[in-house]
């Protein structure tokens, strides 16, 4: 909306010309993400529901009585700043409501006592992945660049949207699992998204930045990057109330919308494997769990028996680690991940 006011009145008015600039929305979305939310979570928490504790869990009590489903708050003010700084096209929103509809199967999930079945919600996990994998290529072929494969490769939409809704399914659910220590999930996935947000703008967003690498030039990767930034100034603002001890929790209706941005923005830079790159921790760290029961349930091969699943409770558990440690740690393992697998991934094609 903001770049249509820019392209049709900047000439009347100066100033509407900068939000014809990715740079200047990337920066007025955070801002603009971070303010609201800061303002509008202390505000409104108490109408959220109570957490109830999960079995298993370590420390799980002290959450017990905290409010919790804060993503019913902030991820419509990302919806919002999103649908002022991206052009009202098709895949965009079609991303948005699908955001919008994981929140809130989210906040029900969290909501209804005892949740939904993990059958109800991995259909449903399903069902969103479809279509936003969809929206990310317009129902088009789409060129992809891979590691150690120095020529993209274009691959048609039906083969794009299959292998995109497992990434995305995956990602929801992994970032979901992650959410389970103060600030951890959030500040992950802030990290990531950052990341994200500079290959989308910098890199592949970028036209002569993306031929000198090699890689493939998107013009829509620009307004993917917004969405980026925009969710990141959300967390921020988000985890200045969750840093340990947290006053209010993400729950599934922030958790589940985030992982499905981050497969959704991972496949709009063109490259899956980049997933491993700028989300691994949350990948292993909630992965695991998954893989242990899809082996166990469908295959009947058990693995990982003495590991604890998601992987921050095994560490708690095993290794003494207080939360404040767990979080700390895992962030440094993905801040100084990223960018040496990510330069790792370019030279070695």
């Amino acid at each position: 909306m903001l770049q249509t006011l820019a392209e049709h009145f900047g000439h009347l008015f100066g100033p509407l010309r900068l939000f014809s600039s990715h740079l200047f929305l990337a920066g007025f979305s955070g801002a603009a993400a971070a303010v609201l939310t800061f303002i509008l979570l202390p505000r409104y928490w108490h109408r959220l529901p109570r957490d109830q504790g999960r079995a298993y869990a370590v420390d799980a009590e002290k959450s017990i009585g905290k409010p919790m489903g804060a993503g019913l708050l902030f991820v419509p003010i990302f919806a919002l700043i999103s649908i002022l700084i991206v052009p009202l096209h098709w895949p965009y929103l079609l991303v948005l409501a699908c955001i919008m509809a994981s929140m809130v199967i989210g906040y029900l999930d969290d909501k209804v006592q005892g949740g939904f079945s993990e059958y109800t919600l991995g259909a449903f996990d399903l069902l969103v992945s479809l279509l936003a994998a969809a929206a990310v290529c317009q129902l088009l072929p789409f060129e992809l660049w891979l590691p150690f494969v120095k020529t993209p490769w274009e691959i048609p939409a039906w083969l794009f949207i299959t292998g995109g809704t497992v990434l995305i399914w995956v990602t929801i659910n992994a970032t979901n699992a992650t959410d389970g220590v103060d600030g951890l999930s959030g500040s992950l996935s802030a990290i990531a998204l950052v990341s994200l947000g500079a290959i989308l703008y910098g890199i592949v967003g970028h036209q002569q930045i993306a031929s000198y690498l090699l890689v493939p030039h998107y013009p829509a990767a620009p307004n993917w990057s917004l969405m980026a930034f925009a969710m990141v100034g959300c967390l921020a603002a988000y985890l200045w109330y969750n840093c340990s001890p947290s006053l209010v929790l993400m729950g599934d209706a922030g958790s589940r919308p985030i992982g499905l941005l981050l497969g959704v923005l991972v496949l709009a830079s063109g490259n899956p494997f980049l997933v491993i790159v700028v989300a691994g921790v949350v990948l292993v760290n909630g992965g695991t769990g998954l893989l242990k029961v899809a082996l166990l349930r469908f295959f009947r091969i058990g693995i990982f028996r003495n590991v604890r699943y998601p992987l921050h409770d095994h560490v708690r558990h095993k290794l003494g680690w207080s939360n404040t440690q767990v979080m700390v740690r895992f962030m440094l393992l993905q801040a100084v991940g990223t960018p040496l697998l990510f330069v790792l991934l370019l030279k070695l094609r």
